[in-house]
């Protein structure tokens, strides 16, 4: 290392007094080999601690590779393909002394002793066997192949099959819950079906549970004793459909069709949970029915008084998602996380697993949707788990923050740990269970840093320091932390350091050319405005040494909606960030707003958009305009504004709904009608179209095209699974309609959503650059 460290030295001392004379262009800003490798990412340490894997790819090289280095004299290089080949480890878990671990590699399972290295196949077979877990006593290893559950003993001994999950193989047709319980009612009544029975009992093998037609297991977990297994059963409808997006430019020559997801309101599954007793061979449900709330109506439908008439006279149970129980250390009950399939509760429940029976240890309602850091929603895991017997750990935004909670089960005190206004980012649990290690933005929004505090709770000891950006990866014997570091001007790098408060982080890696080195990346300036609403709000502001003689500004929209983008590390969006460095060279200011639903700021930035998208976002970013004018002198009648994917739905709402703002905007990839996305992302902020038809209608640009009056350039993916190229062929077609002009559509026949290729990635900017040189320079 100390030869790495002279390296390092050694260029930091040539780029501090070397000349800053690189000249920016968008082929070299868009090129995927002037100016960056690949940053370190996939970061995994070996079982023993003693090395650290990740991929990388350093200038010069054509491609990414494994490298590895030792945490004994930090030697540095690439991997070969068959170690690559073996550390494609998946749901790797410990014994409890951390001797021995257990993975599911290439769909086997494989058991290591990690003192000699020495792997055993447990399963080794062609069908995928996968979520490998140790049993209570460490005897025997848990597994899923298929849609059933089997054991193996340590030693690769002793294969049992634990469930029969399985389609009826004299029906062609689904077996409903009633046309069950006909069939288990047979054998309560007939002796002969109950000696079958008990044949079948003393065979040892599981009796078989008939799976509807349309049905599959979509999560199914074991006791560590054995005695039950909990399992979900998703039931697709018949009418679900799918989109189809076309793919022109083929090997075959011929148009391929790519099958993709459903729309927003479509036909979703419905989820049965039960629970598999093994030692009395019997089946039963979980019961939601005294869930508190469970029959509550949104306050939405308020604006809808015959929906919610019909609503009161059903007064049904809201559907649920049960996900996967998690288990206490003494294996006598567990915890579930219950989450509404409107998403708008969660439950962290005590299961009994005898009967079924749910009690309530924790409840979180938001009337928007929940999410935040941590807490889980439909079909995500929450962090949340056992300290001991008789203690569980959790995140919930009921501060508005995400934070850190405990919760004894046998009294239901609950302690928060972590409180002010900053998220928990990431946590985990040590080994000894004894502290929590977890990720925070605690000095500011846009800086995370990784800490250790006592379970109990009192002190945070802070054990980073690198300013900017850090994303810390433990060691499994929490003696080392591998941490991804950048600032705003410097793209992610690896660092090793001790787990221990000031230690020294040791950079591994360095990703830059020596053109990258040579431009003088601009530091942008930091400021929090007020908003129209009197919310503080967070934006970063590039401003020419020469501007323009007309004063041009461009506002640049980030993407996801749910992003952080104004922060002190390295850019998600860092085409873009070299590319507004081009535009203030060429005498552009350039304002990038975090607009209401971003991430970092708590919960109720987060739920801002709730039945509006284009609403409370759109007004940040044109007060960050306007911001521009009052503040930095720039022209009100030259600003223009660009951004991708959610962005690119932002700018397509700017020019339509603020004509007389922004002058011209480029939208790529854009939603353009919030009712033709996916379900899981547009239900929770808009709910769905068929039940409130208000919240699509005012934010879908298409019901706003009359409005053009500026300059609009559009950029889609002809093969987007995500936002699908009919979305702006629609939009076209209407403004075609609406006789609008000055607009235009470059489209891009081999890209996705995320584009790949330098050439598309540089017509795109190209196009850009050329409408704000050509509309806002006069």
């Amino acid at each position: 290392m100390k030869r790495l460290s002279v390296i390092f030295s050694v260029l930091g001392c040539f780029i501090l007094h070397a000349q800053k004379n690189e000249v920016l262009s968008v082929e070299k800003i868009m090129s995927d080999s002037v100016y960056l490798g690949k940053v370190p990412e996939d970061i995994q340490w070996d079982e023993n601690s003693a090395q650290l894997f990740f991929t990388w790819r350093p200038m010069g090289e054509k491609q990414n590779a494994t490298y590895k280095i030792s945490t004994s004299d930090l030697k540095l290089g690439p991997i070969s393909e068959e170690l690559k080949l073996m550390l494609q480890k998946r749901q790797v878990s410990y014994s409890k002394d951390l001797k021995k671990a257990l993975f599911e590699r290439n769909g086997d399972i494989f058991i290591k002793n990690i003192k000699t290295g020495t792997e055993i196949l447990l399963m080794g077979t062609v069908a995928e066997e996968s979520n490998p877990v140790f049993n209570h006593d460490e005897t025997s290893v848990i597994f899923q192949k298929g849609q059933n559950l089997y054991t193996i003993s340590v030693t690769g001994q002793g294969l049992r099959q634990l469930t029969n999950f399985t389609f009826h193989p004299n029906k062609k047709d689904s077996i409903n819950s009633q046309d069950q319980w006909l069939e288990e009612d047979q054998m309560v009544i007939f002796d002969i079906f109950k000696k079958n029975g008990e044949d079948s009992k003393n065979s040892k093998k599981p009796s078989p549970y008939y799976l509807p037609n349309s049905g599959s297991i979509s999560s199914i977990n074991a006791d560590p004793t054995l005695r039950y297994v909990v399992f979900n059963v998703a039931d697709q409808p018949k009418h679900s459909r799918n989109i189809i997006v076309p793919n022109y430019v083929t090997r075959s020559g011929y148009t391929e069709d790519i099958y993709g997801r459903t729309k927003v309101g479509s036909y979703m599954p419905t989820y049965t949970t039960k629970i598999y007793d093994l030692e009395r061979d019997t089946i039963y449900g979980i019961s939601t029915h005294d869930i508190p709330a469970i029959k509550s109506i949104p306050e939405y439908l308020k604006e809808y008084p015959d929906q919610l008439a019909q609503r009161k006279r059903e007064n049904k149970d809201r559907e649920v998602h049960i996900g996967q129980p998690i288990w206490t250390p003494n294996r006598s009950t567990a915890i579930v996380n219950v989450v509404s399939m409107d998403n708008k509760d969660r439950w962290i429940m005590q299961l009994d697993p005898t009967n079924g029976n749910l009690s309530l240890l924790d409840h979180q309602h938001d009337e928007a949707w929940i999410g935040g850091p941590g807490v889980g929603r439909r079909y995500r895991t929450p962090e949340m788990g056992w300290i001991n017997d008789n203690t569980i750990y959790f995140q919930s935004e009921e501060t508005g923050y995400s934070h850190l909670y405990t919760l004894k089960i046998s009294n239901g005190e609950r302690k928060q740990l972590t409180s002010g206004k900053y998220e928990v980012q990431t946590l985990q649990l040590s080994n000894d269970k004894k502290s929590f290690y977890f990720t925070a933005n605690v000095e500011h929004p846009g800086i995370t840093h990784f800490y250790k505090m006592p379970v109990g709770g009192g002190n945070r000891v802070q054990l980073t320091s690198l300013r900017g950006g850090n994303e810390a990866t433990l060691s499994p014997d929490e003696k080392w932390l591998a941490i991804k570091h950048s600032t705003t001007t410097q793209p992610w790098e690896l660092y090793l350091q001790e787990n221990k408060p000031g230690a020294t982080a040791k950079q591994i890696t360095k990703t830059t050319s020596e053109a990258f080195n040579a431009y003088e990346w601009k530091t942008p300036e930091m400021i929090t405005f007020k908003n129209r609403y009197g919310v503080d709000t967070y934006a970063q502001v590039l401003v020419p040494k020469t501007p323009l003689p007309n004063k041009p500004a461009v506002v640049f929209v980030h993407s996801n909606g749910y992003l952080q983008n104004v922060h002190y590390w390295w850019s998600y969006h860092f085409r873009e960030y070299m590319f507004n460095n081009l535009l203030v060279d060429k005498g552009f200011t350039v304002i990038n707003v975090d607009y209401t639903a971003s991430s970092g700021y708590g919960r109720d930035v987060r739920t801002g958009i709730y039945r509006h998208m284009g609403g409370k976002d759109l007004s940040d970013v044109t007060d960050g305009a306007q911001l521009l004018i009052e503040k930095y002198g720039v022209n009100p009648n030259y600003i223009g504004l660009y951004g991708g994917s959610y962005g690119g739905f932002l700018t397509l709402m700017a020019l339509f709904t603020e004509p007389d703002v922004f002058k011209s905007g480029a939208a790529l990839r854009s939603v353009t009608d919030w009712a033709h996305y996916n379900q899981g992302y547009t239900s929770n902020i808009l709910n769905e179209p068929l039940t409130d038809e208000k919240a699509y209608k005012r934010s879908s640009p298409i019901y706003f095209a009359d409005g053009l009056k500026g300059n609009l350039l559009m950029t889609h993916g002809i093969v987007d699974v995500n936002v699908n190229f009919q979305d702006i062929v629609r939009l076209t077609q209407r403004l075609i309609e609406l006789g609008k002009e000055d607009w235009e559509l470059a489209v891009y026949p081999l890209e996705d959503h995320n584009f790949v290729e330098p050439a598309s990635w540089t017509d795109q900017y190209k196009r850009i650059l050329k409408l704000f040189e050509d509309t806002l320079i006069e």
